[in-house]
């Protein structure tokens, strides 16, 4: 969990084929954290052992309970990242997002969905709507879906004008992995959402599961299935 060994497994899922890496910085006990002291060392270590991949940090009430915390922290960053991902199902989060855009870092804002109501019920999307998004370039739609249904994604369509991310976790992320590749949305994978191959087989490391979303993505695209 140190920034060394944080950066070796970036470059090691940049290799595989990541475009981006998201990373929870730690405290040494193992503690996620938004402190500048933790954040700054973190993303330094990344660029300069050579991530040269956009960089995400998750601004999380695991990081940061209070929202009022959340926003100090991040106005206190000394070293930015790239992108920070932002719960629409916390409180505060459209604040949180607009401070984010204003330091210049763009943001990935996460809605849950699927499930009886969604798994945290229908507020993220609602919150998410009621955001008058004024910089659709710079922010992202990560959904989170409880499993790979065509219905939900198809609902997606006529949100404001931004970019869309699908991604499940443990037995919905590789369903959701290929669905993502039917639809032409973003995806994204990482012992964090996943830590089994789509074969069943434990995987060993963040480089393995990218490489393994690869193929996928590759295999399930409308693209590649019209050019066999």
């Amino acid at each position: 969990m140190s920034p060394r060994d944080l950066a070796e497994a970036a470059l090691a899922a940049v290799a595989a084929g990541a475009g981006e890496v998201l990373v929870s910085p730690r405290t040494p006990c193992g503690r996620q954290s938004l402190s500048p002291r933790v954040v700054g060392p973190v993303l330094d270590a990344m660029r300069s052992t050579g991530v040269s991949v956009p960089l995400s940090v998750p601004v999380s009430v695991e990081s940061e309970p209070d929202p009022a915390g959340r926003l100090e922290r991040v106005r206190s960053w000394t070293v930015l990242p790239d992108r920070a991902e932002v719960g629409f199902a916390q409180a505060g989060a459209v604040e949180l997002a607009e401070a984010l855009l204003a330091r210049g870092v763009a943001v990935d804002a996460v809605v849950p969905l699927g499930g009886p109501g969604g798994p945290a019920g229908p507020e993220p999307m609602a919150r998410f709507l009621a955001w008058p998004v004024r910089s659709p370039g710079r922010v992202r739609l990560a959904v989170e879906l409880a499993a790979a249904d065509p219905a939900l994604v198809a609902g997606l369509r006529g949100l404001p004008p931004v970019a869309v991310v699908l991604y499940g976790r443990e037995a919905a992320a590789w369903p959701v992995l290929r669905l993502a590749a039917r639809c032409g949305t973003g995806a994204r994978t990482g012992v964090g959402d996943v830590l089994h191959l789509p074969d069943g087989r434990p995987a060993r490391s963040n480089a393995e599961l990218v490489a393994a979303a690869r193929e996928q993505l590759a295999r399930h695209s409308p693209v590649t299935a019209a050019s066999r």
